[in-house]
């Protein structure tokens, strides 16, 4: 059965991260042993070797690790304060990480998590890094924390990093004594399992990775009408929200435009206000350039001649975070009217510091499809769409300021980046909606050959996650996650973030979708004492299941060996 967990607004004293080690030991015992003995820790499940870098492709060069004290005579672990300048892309694709880390340094207590800032390269030096699902150490030891369908993790990595010529080929930062960069994209890249499964990606994905949050994306000029509410909306709930200008050629790259925006950057949004301005309600949004002071020229910049109409304490209220370099006011139709696209990273309880922010309601599934029984396909496929897994979903209150109940919904594909090595990409998936029959039984063919959906997916893709956001009248509804060709494996995480507590519960069991069973091997036609002997052990070891662990591989395999040679595996 899938994996079901509930985050309310309550937020838990701490959140708990898994080790990643192979041997399950932690951080602190890890540093622990090193400290003892007067080691510095290799990382024996991501050793400094050509396949920890790529895993498709000889190393190009000659590729030497060497640790920060190595490199440099006083290496620092962070230089006064993490912020974008520590970012330099290196040698890999992965300039969609690059803006996602950027970003991060904007929110510090959420950077904070996963880049813990009392590190040092001093002696009995230890760091770790952190994310929701992920966290690294080096003994010298770095520790990150990620987060990776539904779980924090904590990824441990040493301090060898891959140089050319006493050069950092990957991230790095513009200082050369600094190194929290280097080592985090390290960490990231040992939950992936190799540098190069980080090549081509979204920043929301890494967003995600970082904080464990679910992203909407919207383009301003195709955005919904009350985009100015969702946007306020997700700012109390502490989301972290970006937008950005498209580029449509490389040329147009750092541009700058007759009213003081770039084109091809990343800017963070810091607020949102309504206010009274010559008799009417005007809409006000504050972006921040993280990369430079270049700033809005237009209507409500910092000296336009707006701000003299406004209430004397609407305009010291409005103005007064909003001194620092690089941080302006616009209209919110200008806004639209010069931005592309915003990106918003909805926060779950467990992510925020602040126990005043009004919270989502999280509902979490863990999932697969599974050929013949659960991979039905998208809905042009009626015949198997039925066997997909199915969740139902009450909303019984409406939100606050409406009659309608808001909903995100994001279903997101796992261990796909990691899996590229062994020729599996992602697939492409959606989900749909239907409003739910009063039978609390998995519903059937017949249902869905009748009945519409509610509401879906925009499309399928074949990306991480797919997630859209939906206003749904209270009711019972039916969610179908699904791949979009029948037949195709994968195992998924769905979430349901709703503003108001909803229930949901996933429906039935496993079905027999009426596939035909894949051809059994034929069996030999003699086989010998040892053969069968060897079928027998794997029987009692297997179980009904007829799986075995790597473990008991190793222990039937030892029988098999004693007896020819005496030597164990």
């Amino acid at each position: 059965m899938p994996l079901q967990s509930t985050l309310s607004g309550r937020k838990p004293s701490s959140v708990q991260a898994e080790s990643t080690q192979w041997d399950g030991k932690t951080f602190e015992q890890l540093r622990r042993e090193c400290l003892q003995k007067g080691v510095l820790f290799e990382d024996p499940d991501f050793p400094a070797v050509d396949s920890s870098l790529f895993f498709s492709q000889s190393v190009p060069v000659q590729i030497q690790w060497k640790r920060p004290k190595e490199i440099c005579q006083n290496p620092k672990f962070i230089v006064g304060g993490a912020d974008r300048t520590d970012i330099c892309q290196g040698q890999l694709g992965d300039c969609w990480l690059l803006a996602a880390i950027a970003s991060l340094t904007l929110k510090k207590d959420a950077m904070a998590r996963v880049v813990p800032p009392d590190q040092d390269f001093d002696q009995n030096y230890a760091w770790y890094f952190s994310l929701p699902g992920t966290s690294a150490m080096v003994e010298p030891l770095t520790e990150d924390q990620f987060w990776q369908h539904n779980k924090w993790l904590d990824v441990v990595v040493d301090d060898r990093l891959p140089t050319v010529r006493d050069r950092l080929i990957m991230l790095h930062s513009a200082s050369n004594d600094e190194f929290w960069s280097a080592l985090l994209e390290k960490a990231y890249a040992k939950l992936h399992g190799s540098y190069e499964s980080l090549k081509g990606g979204s920043t929301m994905e890494a967003m995600e990775d970082f904080t464990g949050g679910v992203g909407e994306v919207y383009e301003t000029k195709s955005a919904p009408n009350d985009l100015f509410s969702i946007m306020k909306k997700a700012l109390d709930r502490g989301s972290m929200m970006g937008c950005s200008i498209d580029i449509t050629s490389s040329a147009e790259s750092e541009a700058k435009t007759s009213t003081g925006l770039v084109k091809g950057h990343a800017y963070s949004i810091t607020g949102l206000e309504e206010l009274r301005f010559r008799g009417q309600t005007v809409k006000l949004i504050r972006v921040r350039n993280p990369w430079g002071q270049v700033e809005w020229n237009g209507a409500w910049s910092d000296n336009s001649r707006e701000w003299d109409y406004v209430d004397r304490a609407d305009k010291d209220r409005i103005l007064q975070n909003s001194l620092e370099d690089g941080e302006f006011w616009m209209e919110f139709e200008d806004f639209k009217r010069n931005y592309d696209k915003v990106e918003i990273c909805n926060m779950t309880p467990d992510a925020l510091d602040d126990d005043t922010k009004r919270q989502w309601a999280v509902n979490v599934f863990e999932g697969n499809w599974i050929r013949g029984s659960t991979a039905g396909g998208c809905r042009n496929y009626i015949d198997t769409f039925w066997t997909n897994p199915q969740f139902r979903l009450q909303l019984e209150d409406a939100d606050d300021d409406d009659d309608v109940c808001s909903v995100v919904i994001a279903l997101m594909q796992k261990n796909r980046r990691k899996l590229r090595k062994e020729g599996l990409d992602l697939e492409t998936i959606g989900f749909a909606v239907y409003e739910a029959p009063d039978d609390e039984s998995q519903v059937e063919k017949d249902f869905f050959r009748y009945h519409p959906s509610k509401a879906r997916s925009r499309t399928y893709i074949n990306m991480r996650e797919v997630s859209e956001r939906f206003t749904l009248p209270p009711g019972k509804y039916l969610l179908v996650p699904t791949t979009f060709q029948p037949h195709h494996e994968a195992d998924f995480l769905i979430r349901i973030f709703s503003e108001k507590k909803a229930d949901a519960v996933e429906m039935g069991s496993n079905v027999d979708a009426d596939l035909p069973d894949p051809p059994m091997p034929s069996p030999p036609e003699e086989e010998t004492d040892e053969e069968r002997g060897l079928r027998r052990l794997f029987d009692q070891l297997a179980g009904d299941d007829k799986a075995i662990s790597a473990r008991e591989l190793q222990q039937m395999l030892n029988g098999v060996l004693s007896r020819r040679k005496g030597n164990p595996v």
